[in-house]
């Protein structure tokens, strides 16, 4: 499993940011490779399930986003299932009107052998990933845009 993990603080309040993260069609616009989001469906904890696509090197890879948390303005969990597996933590925490946003991804890469070679790849790929995604919700929220 390969587990990745940043935070960025937000020019905005809690339940602003948590709004933002909770609508998957925003996912798609700050995260690089998700390519779509579609089926969205409510659920009875509050939080959704969807069906995505992931483009990783060219190669659309197909899935489903299950929320098994929903925690407003605190914490919102995401299982990944299909041909990406793991898990997307987002916390939330209030600081005076601003928000810290951290987001952890936790990753099954697919086999011994091709984790033992594709491991740090996956890591350096998901780490940018992460930061460039905080990076477009940091933005997109301050500048409601």
């Amino acid at each position: 499993m390969i587990e990745v993990s940043e935070s960025t603080v937000v020019d905005a309040p809690v339940d602003v940011v948590f709004a933002f993260m909770d609508d998957p069609h925003n996912h798609v616009t700050v995260t690089p490779s998700l390519a779509e989001a579609r089926n969205v469906e409510s659920l009875a904890n509050g939080g959704k399930r969807l069906d995505y696509t992931f483009r990783m090197a060219g190669v659309a890879l197909d899935g489903e986003l299950v929320e098994t948390t929903h925690e407003p303005d605190e914490r919102i969990v995401l299982e990944m299932r299909g041909q990406l597996t793991g898990e997307i933590d987002l916390a939330f925490e209030s600081l005076e009107g601003r928000t810290r946003l951290t987001y952890t991804g936790r990753y099954e890469v697919p086999g011994r052998v091709l984790s033992a070679v594709a491991a740090p790849f996956v890591r350096r790929y998901n780490e940018r990933e992460l930061r460039t995604t905080l990076a477009n919700v940091k933005t997109r929220v301050e500048t409601g845009t």
